[in-house]
């Protein structure tokens, strides 16, 4: 086979697969690849096309912008939506700098640019005439969209009718483009409701508004928050502006929302700072982004620079690492955790995602499965966003082999063969032997961590070695190893063999709180381990505690209070403290401070939600504990006070629900005030 005949095969076959993304996306909001695949794909069918111009064609997916329309009523438009040239790191979007500083010439001097989040959602314009919104539309191929103006009259914050200028008249006519979104909040939301339904969810927020525009029923789409955040325009009749900055502040005098965070730099190199900062910033904003857009400010410039077929010269997408992919389930595999937890995780065939190479993604439970009906052989889309362990968002069952079968949790524990129990009021199934090798394994590593006991030169790889040698049968275990035991271990020589021992002598006494911590009881993380000891005060205390003695302390409940009970009645945590004891191992309490009486905090119990401006919620929880306040992580009875930032969430509907008072960050801080007063 020619060089030719060859490119020309494998521009045939990615032009089909491009085309059959752009029609699962754009008309069925139901994607098969993730944007990473896909830009992959037209990457690789824009440099073949460029290396034989004489195979380009007019219907190539390289010569139009998105997809062609069908179902709603057709909009022609006069301006095409253009889509956007992409830059995946710094070094490209240095060369697009370059590259308009060399066709400017002269007039590069006066470059400015602007700034703007690059939005994961929906292109729209929307139609202005009189003031009065007459029609919108998607972006569709660039030149022809769908009418969905019912559906658009539903969206949060966008007016039917401008909002008179000062001094001046409404523009006869404004097209106005922007991105419809969804919250991720509510998108969780949403998903779970379609779950909770038997459903099948979406795959990410952008495709839920892309189904949610095209509804053809607009109460359906009334029932799903969207918003829009208007950057662009097409056409103008009246409206006198000369550069991005002036046609954004002429949107919010005319009541139009417009994204937060757009700036504007002379240089690049303070641009890229502002990339780096807000990829850093990510995944705590509310909406999904994917990047920064960087535009020319001078519309006079722009026009001399012009446009490309498919995107003007005058901007450039920077895309951050994609945070989604497609991959293959290879298996399904069992972890088991320091409570016994049967935890199913996928084995993936390893991709990119979040600018990392991921293998696993945790499956969560049996129920969780069972939801999205994740097999063995499924094609599937994972998400890192924020999270540590990746997660399987969605199942493309389009792409489902056949002769696959539903995932069946085990009977038994796949490392020690004992039968697992499932409590009737818990999700999660249990491997009961307290001496299971993986439960001791994730037992020891929880408690010679940071928060637990602390013991220096631990590691995860000798804690394995500990244990699959027998060295290390239960906590205890640890407090009678001595240097001839672990000098023998891999990387292990005198040296490192005595520091370890004298790690562990010197964490004998522990702090009562981080004791507790580190034994890994059901239900009790750091906030609950401190409350705990300073309300009991020893261990020998809450050794002899009963259920009631606990449920007396505020923010202990019934499950909580159940959990330590049932943990210290155990003959087997009774002998395993007793050994520990044995082996010199102490508990510890801080002096405690005079509680604070008076007060908006004293003896109340205090959570918070969303993002908080002006400070981190890790600094505003001790304000609250200085000031005689106790801090909770999730909405109860017992709770007094929310305090919520952005992007709140379903502990704000569920205090609501109970009748707790709620207050937002500006009233926190006065209520702070108050305190000090």
């Amino acid at each position: 086979m020619s060089e030719k005949s060859g490119a020309a095969a494998r521009i045939a076959k990615l032009r089909q697969a491009i085309d059959d993304a752009n029609h699962r996306y754009y008309v069925l909001s139901r994607p098969t690849v993730s944007d990473a695949q896909w830009d992959t794909w037209m990457r690789e069918l824009q440099q073949l096309e460029a290396d034989h111009p004489e195979l380009v064609t007019p219907e190539s997916p390289t010569q139009r912008v998105g997809a062609p329309v069908v179902g709603l009523k057709k909009v022609v438009r006069d301006v095409p939506m253009l889509s956007l040239e992409n830059a995946f790191d710094e070094d490209e979007i240095r060369a697009w700098g370059e590259q308009l500083t060399n066709f400017l010439g002269d007039a590069a001097s006066g470059l400015v640019f602007s700034a703007e989040p690059k939005f994961d959602g929906v292109s729209l314009e929307v139609t202005y005439e009189d003031g009065l919104l007459t029609r919108a539309s998607t972006r569709g191929d660039g030149i022809t969209g769908e009418d969905v103006t019912h559906n658009a009259k539903t969206i949060r914050g966008l007016p039917l009718k401008l909002a008179k200028p000062h001094g001046r008249s409404w523009p006869k006519l404004l097209e106005v483009r922007g991105e419809v979104l969804i919250a991720k909040q509510e998108f969780r939301q949403l998903n779970q409701e379609l779950l909770d339904a038997g459903d099948e969810p979406f795959a990410n927020p952008r495709n839920l508004t892309s189904g949610t525009l095209k509804q053809l029923d607009p109460k359906q789409a009334k029932r799903r928050p969207m918003r829009m955040f208007c950057y662009g325009l097409g056409r103008a009749d009246g409206l006198d502006v000369t550069t991005q900055r002036e046609l954004l502040d002429r949107f919010v005098e005319l009541g139009l929302p417009t994204p937060a965070g757009m700036t504007t730099f002379g240089d690049l190199d303070a641009m890229l700072a502002a990339y780096r900062e807000l990829h850093a910033k990510r995944d705590t904003l509310p909406f999904e982004i994917d990047g920064m857009v960087i535009k020319v400010d001078t519309f006079a410039l722009r026009e001399r620079l012009g446009t490309r077929s498919r995107s003007p010269r005058w901007a450039l997408a920077c895309k951050f690492p994609a945070q989604q992919a497609t991959t293959t389930v290879e298996d399904i595999l069992i972890q088991v955790g320091r409570t016994g937890t049967l935890t199913p995780v996928a084995a993936l065939a390893p991709v990119q995602v979040g600018g990392v190479t991921v293998s696993r993604a945790t499956l969560h439970n049996a129920d969780q499965i069972a939801k999205l009906d994740v097999r063995k052989g499924d094609t599937v889309f994972i998400e890192r966003a924020g999270d540590v362990i990746p997660r399987v968002v969605s199942v493309v069952k389009e792409k489902r082999p056949h002769g696959t079968h539903p995932f069946r949790m085990p009977e038994r524990c796949p490392t020690c063969g004992t039968a697992v129990v499932k409590a009737e009021d818990e999700v999660a199934v249990r491997c009961p032997n307290v001496g299971c090798p993986d439960r001791v394994l994730r037992q020891v590593e929880l408690f010679v961590s940071r928060g637990g006991a602390d013991i220096d030169g631990f590691g995860p790889k000798l804690v394995q070695q500990l244990v699959e040698r027998g060295l290390v049968k239960d906590l205890a275990d640890i407090y009678r190893l001595t240097v001839d035991d672990v000098t023998e271990l891999d990387r292990m020589g005198d040296k490192s063999a005595a520091k370890l021992i004298a790690g562990i002598d010197a964490a004998r006494t522990v702090p009562l709180s981080r004791f507790l911590f580190g034994l890994g009881i059901v239900h009790v993380g750091e906030t609950v381990a401190e409350a705990l000891a300073e309300r009991f005060e020893s261990l020998a205390a809450l050794r002899a505690a009963t259920q009631d003695d606990l449920m007396a302390e505020k923010g202990i409940g019934e499950e909580v209070a159940r959990s330590v009970a049932s943990w210290f009645a155990e003959p087997k945590n009774r002998e395993l403290l007793d050994r520990m004891e044995a082996h010199g191992v102490r508990t510890t309490t801080i002096a405690k401070k005079p509680a604070r009486t008076t007060g908006p905090f004293a003896n109340k119990t205090v959570l918070f939600t969303g993002t908080l401006t002006g400070q981190t919620r890790q600094e505003a929880e001790e304000k609250v504990k200085e000031r005689g306040g106790r801090i909770l992580k999730a909405v109860s009875k017992n709770l007094d006070l929310l305090v919520v930032g952005e992007d709140a969430g379903s502990k704000l509907k569920k205090a609501q629900e109970l009748g707790i008072r709620v207050v937002d960050e500006a009233e926190f801080l006065q209520m702070l005030k108050a305190s000090d007063g």
